[in-house]
């Protein structure tokens, strides 16, 4: 049966620490296409604090949670157990975009693993709602590993290529929205957690 949750405690914790991938859904306020993605990189999310996690957002094709978190701030995200104890977790929330040259952002990246070269910016989610169900109909898998084609595909780009995703797919979502703005920094200008700003 469905349970709701007051915070994230430390069973919770455990529960998404031990899961490989999580996925991100948002919607416009009105109209449009409701977006859901998977993430993975196990060391691109963090529990902040009992109300409060976030994800390293690395460049992407789109920037659909972006623009919809600049619009109306909703998002919902949800991790799904394929082991032997089935289970589903959503955490509902209010989330925020931390850009590179804000001065959180440093600290925040403290959080996350420090080899991924794509990165575009940090997103921080205020949990509000906390939920499980049973996850019965969700089949077993294994984890053969994480795949690394996204890290190999940023660590090969070069500045100019990340410059024209910004000013191209990744200044708008599909339906008009506004997500990157055109001074949104390059991977390259962000410094690395132990490295001078």
């Amino acid at each position: 049966m469905a349970k709701e949750f007051s915070r994230l405690d430390d069973q919770l914790r455990q529960f998404i620490r031990a899961q490989a991938m999580f996925f991100v859904a948002s919607a416009p306020s009105e109209g449009g296409r409701v977006n859901l993605s998977p993430k993975g990189y196990q060391d691109t999310f963090a529990i902040l604090d009992d109300h409060t996690v976030a994800y390293l957002d690395l460049f992407g094709s789109g920037s659909e949670t972006i623009a919809h978190i600049r619009e109306n701030g909703r998002i919902t995200l949800m991790f799904c157990s394929f082991t032997r104890n089935s289970r589903i977790l959503r955490l509902f929330g209010t989330g925020r975009v931390v850009r590179p040259d804000d001065p959180e952002f440093l600290d925040l990246r403290t959080h996350f693993g420090t080899d991924h070269p794509g990165v575009r910016a940090v997103v921080v989610i205020r949990v509000e709602r906390i939920a499980d169900a049973c996850g019965y109909s969700v089949p077993y898998y294994e984890l053969v590993g994480e795949r690394p084609v996204l890290d190999a595909h940023h660590a090969r780009q070069p500045d100019e290529k990340f410059a024209r995703r910004i000013a191209g797919d990744n200044s708008h979502s599909i339906d008009g929205l506004p997500a990157l703005d055109p001074d949104h920094p390059l991977p390259s200008d962000i410094p690395r957690p132990g490295q001078p700003a």
